[in-house]
């Protein structure tokens, strides 16, 4: 296997489990602040960060099933550019992987 598709496998390995991670987050935050949740609840830079570190679009879908924190509009140009980054990125990646760039 050339190493161009390792590299894809890894980037897609990390958007698949930086996305579950922000699914679960939204979700876990969400529970937390229909209970009233107080100082125990996810900070605002984790659930962001999540969402930048890979996974926009588990967060962008977290948002949607949980309806948590889609009202704040920060969050949805972080996810939003998030996802078109990650999302362009991996194809940059497969074009790279799979074609006769560079050689």
């Amino acid at each position: 296997m050339e190493y161009e598709k390792i590299i894809i496998i890894a980037y897609c390995a990390v958007l698949v489990l930086m996305s579950l991670a922000a699914f679960f987050l939204f979700g876990k935050d969400k529970k937390m602040a229909q209970k009233g949740g107080g100082p125990k609840r996810i900070k605002e830079k984790i659930l962001l960060g999540s969402c930048a570190l890979g996974g926009a679009i588990g967060g962008f879908f977290g948002r949607i099933v949980f309806h948590h924190k889609t009202d704040k509009k920060y969050f949805s140009i972080t996810i939003y550019l998030g996802v078109v980054v990650q999302v362009a990125l991996l194809v940059f990646l497969c074009y790279v992987g799979f074609t006769d760039f560079g050689k």
